[in-house]
């Protein structure tokens, strides 16, 4: 386990805070999965926001709409932002990798661009892990950036990161690979708004158990 990766990962969003949802909260792709997700869950259902940041505009969303929301994030100061901002939802700092999930114990999970930190191995187990967590029928929503790199170093909103993902075909193995059907998915071209910031692709797969 890479340690190392997630404290410096940990530090990297410590020093963006604020800034990620500034740059992050206008993608109309992030919306519409958002809406979609709502559009299939039952009313009060149990939902985990791995690297819930900020807290928005996921975990308010789904608060707001009277999910009971659990967000979980390696970074310290996105959690105390997130509980300061969103009301009705619950968070935890901690490594999602070290987190024990009781098997079918949500109706969803939402892991928006937060495997992008991990190396391969830890993303597949991961998943893994979340869609146990699933209570059959559940759904997983799947983000990142789908490009295929692998322990590539580049500096995000000013800060040095390492990033590893899988290309489109690579992603939706991964969702397949952990059992789960793909029941549609959205590709999407989103500039943050944040100085440098350049077009990246994005990919939001939305997973049933």
């Amino acid at each position: 386990m890479a340690d190392g990766h997630q404290h410096a990962a940990a530090e990297a969003f410590d020093a963006i805070g604020a800034g990620y949802e500034t740059a992050f909260a206008g993608s109309a792709a992030h919306h519409a999965s958002l809406d979609r997700l709502l559009g299939q869950l039952a009313p009060g259902s149990r939902v985990l926001d791995v690297g819930s940041g900020t807290g928005r505009p996921t975990a308010h969303t789904l608060a707001a709409a009277g999910h009971d929301v659990l967000g979980i994030d390696v970074s310290p100061v996105m959690v105390e932002l997130a509980s300061r901002r969103v009301a009705g939802a619950s968070f935890r700092c901690a490594d999602i990798r070290e987190v024990p999930l009781e098997e079918e114990s949500f109706d969803a999970v939402c892991v928006y661009f937060s495997l992008l930190q991990m190396s391969r191995d830890e993303q597949r187990t991961l998943v893994h892990r979340l869609a146990g967590a699933l209570r059959p029928g559940g759904r997983l929503v799947l983000a990142t950036v789908p490009l295929d790199v692998e322990g590539v170093s580049t500096v995000f909103m000013g800060q040095e990161v390492r990033v590893t993902s899988f290309g489109p075909e690579g992603f939706r193995a991964l969702a397949t690979g952990a059992g789960l059907t793909v029941v549609s998915e959205d590709d999407a071209v989103f500039t943050p708004d944040c100085p440098g910031a350049v077009p990246e692709p994005h990919l939001y797969l939305d997973c049933r158990r």
